[in-house]
């Protein structure tokens, strides 16, 4: 892709997320029930292609029950609210309470209460007692403290996450952790990011971790675009990730996951990470819309409580429908919030593909006017795509 000067002796390519692209429907449809979404990482098959974030307003014990009966696989942060407190319900009920104006400052106060490693595993085991495959998110930071408390509960799928994730972290105040080494030392895969860029990508992949968080600041939450001015639009972060796991592949025989982390409001959103290259997608703003989850219609990244330097943001997204519907359906709205997952059913169906493995390999086109196009009367109107 040839580059874009930018001025004297700087140049960049062009970069894309999903408002700017579509997918082009093909010669061949099906019906929609004889489309296969399943999705499976190790030994683990799940029957959406869902991973649900790591963030306090999305996952609960009882969220990532739901969602794991749902079909989904649910992400508890090991650093949050959940392991902090013995109850948190009532300090969820005052984040959902704070003015605007103070929520961060207030929120950097009720995060300075340290984490109890006893909450660790009781947690874990709260979530394996009700018979779901169970997942985690640590920082690379306090992977090596906290990790044993988890895997000694039952952790299934442990995820290391950050802002961003390398395979190179250089330090002359610690000693990083060594990613290659620690996922070679336990038999559980392993999922890691978040990157944005193919180099990044293929040397995550080559850490043998099963699968790669893929995104940078695309959140609804966070605000690590505007404070550090660093990202990469989703599509193309995908297909760049897609390009190093097929180089990956050809090198090794092994299969990295891509999982598509932030950026998608809308079923159609969904199937565009899946049509890009994405094995699965992470969640976070969506499913905080759900009834069942613990952020009482609120949302905030993993960073927006940072002591120092908050890159996130609480939003509110209000409570639209119950996680079912939101997965699933029905959908009693058409503006594509509602039953996600029916929507990339039919989304491979039309354009005639059977699995998600297939549909990574549908044409994309870059489409500027795809949201806009005919829709004067609903963006005058502020219904169907016209509530973006």
């Amino acid at each position: 892709m040839a580059d874009i000067e930018i001025g004297i002796g700087k140049s960049g390519r062009r970069a894309y997320g999903f408002d700017d692209i579509a997918i082009v429907p093909s010669r061949r449809t099906r019906d929609p029930e004889d489309v296969d979404i399943r999705w499976q990482i190790d030994a683990y098959e799940f029957g959406l292609p869902l991973l649900a974030s790591a963030m306090d307003g999305v996952v609960s014990p009882r969220s990532a029950i739901e969602l794991g009966r749902l079909g989904g696989l649910a992400v508890l942060n090991l650093e949050g609210l959940w392991t902090r407190y013995e109850d948190p319900e009532p300090v969820l009920d005052e984040i959902a309470e704070l003015a605007p104006e103070v929520a961060t400052a207030r929120m950097q106060e009720l995060y300075k209460q340290p984490v109890d490693e006893a909450l660790i595993g009781r947690r874990i085991a709260e979530i394996k007692a009700a018979g779901v495959t169970v997942a985690a998110s640590l920082t690379p930071q306090r992977v090596e403290g906290w990790h044993k408390h988890a895997l000694d509960a039952g952790l299934d799928i442990l995820v290391i996450q950050g802002t961003v994730v390398s395979a190179e972290h250089l330090s002359t105040r610690s000693e990083p952790l060594n990613l290659k080494d620690f996922i070679a030392r336990y038999d559980l895969p392993v999922v890691v990011g978040g990157c944005a860029s193919y180099a990044s990508a293929l040397h995550l992949m080559r850490t043998g971790a099963a699968g790669i968080l893929v995104g940078v600041g695309p959140g609804n939450a966070c605000t690590s675009r505007g404070v550090l001015g660093i990202g990469v639009p989703q599509a193309t972060a995908i297909a760049d990730a897609a390009g190093a796991r097929s180089r990956h592949l050809e090198e090794t025989g092994r299969y990295v996951h891509i999982i598509a982390d932030g950026g998608m409001r809308t079923g159609g959103d969904v199937a565009k990470a899946i049509a890009c290259g994405a094995d699965a997608v992470m969640l976070g703003s969506p499913l905080a819309r759900a009834a069942e989850a613990p952020g009482r219609g609120y949302h905030w990244g993993m960073a927006t409580f940072h002591p120092d330097l908050p890159r996130g943001a609480r939003v509110r997204v209000d409570q639209i429908g119950s996680l079912r519907e939101i997965l699933v359906g029905p959908a009693l709205q058409n503006d594509g919030t509602l039953n996600l997952f029916g929507a990339l059913r039919t989304s491979m169906a039309t354009c005639g593909y059977a699995t998600i493995k297939e549909f990574q390999r549908a044409e994309v086109m870059v489409a500027p006017s795809l949201q806009t196009e005919g829709k004067h009367y609903q963006r005058s109107q502020g219904v169907g795509m016209g509530r973006r």
